[in-house]
């Protein structure tokens, strides 16, 4: 897997490019991950429902190909965008969704934080009041019957810090994971995050880690290429 460190760039460009990657890759063509951030914008999913945009004002809103609701994408946050031949590697969506989960959770490790799942919402979420405790959550993913209801999640002192939304097509993976680093959190309060109302969003700087955003950037990657390569 090729890493490629873009910078600062503008979204609806680097979604033409990937899709214009996926397009037109073959069987041999080599895995790629894009890390970025970008300029503010709200990206609307295929599932986005408008009455989630709350007031948007001066941030633009972009509708994308992406699954999900609606999310902030801005400075101080680190964006990674996985091209991968799922085929090739030998999984399916729901194995390659659980390892950007635990990418994010090892990146979050890595900074003496604890990073939850949160069962029916994907993503990774922190403990407001502790987010160093290792204790289990009532809402974590547990087994269920087969043909009971799907959990109802919800998201009691918890704060949401990385948001997924991907896209698969002919086998292949784009749109990825975004990981709150060290951000303006007020467009997060235009709208309910990710279609939940009252989700609290935060970053690595609101819970206490000072880092920078090139150092997350890279402890991201190398966890991301870690768990995405065979």
């Amino acid at each position: 897997m090729d890493l490629r460190t873009l910078g600062r760039t503008g979204y609806e460009a680097t979604v033409a490019a990937m899709q214009e990657f996926t397009r037109t890759r073959d069987a041999g063509t080599r895995d790629e991950l894009w890390i970025c951030e970008h300029s503010p914008h709200f990206t609307q999913g295929l599932a986005g429902k408008s009455d989630h945009l709350l007031h948007p004002g001066d941030i633009p809103v972009v509708a994308t190909n992406r699954g999900g609701q609606v999310t902030y994408h801005g400075p101080g946050q680190v964006v990674a965008y996985p091209l991968l031949d799922l085929q090739r590697m030998g999984y399916f969506v729901k194995e390659y969704v659980y390892r950007l989960e635990d990418a994010v959770i090892r990146t979050l490790e890595h900074f003496g934080v604890t990073g939850h799942r949160v069962a029916g919402a994907p993503g990774i979420y922190v403990r407001l009041d502790d987010p160093r405790s290792h204790a289990m959550l009532e809402q974590r993913p547990q087994q269920r019957e087969p043909g009971s209801p799907a959990p109802e999640p919800h998201f009691e002192g918890l704060g949401k810090i990385a948001a997924l939304g991907i896209k698969v097509s002919r086998h292949s993976t784009y749109h990825g994971v975004a990981l709150n680093v060290d951000m303006d959190l007020e467009p997060y309060l235009r709208i309910n995050p990710c279609g939940y109302a009252g989700l609290r969003t935060v970053d690595l700087s609101t819970i206490g880690v000072q880092t920078t955003w090139d150092e997350a950037a890279h402890v991201l990657g190398r966890q991301l290429k870690a768990r995405l390569t065979p």
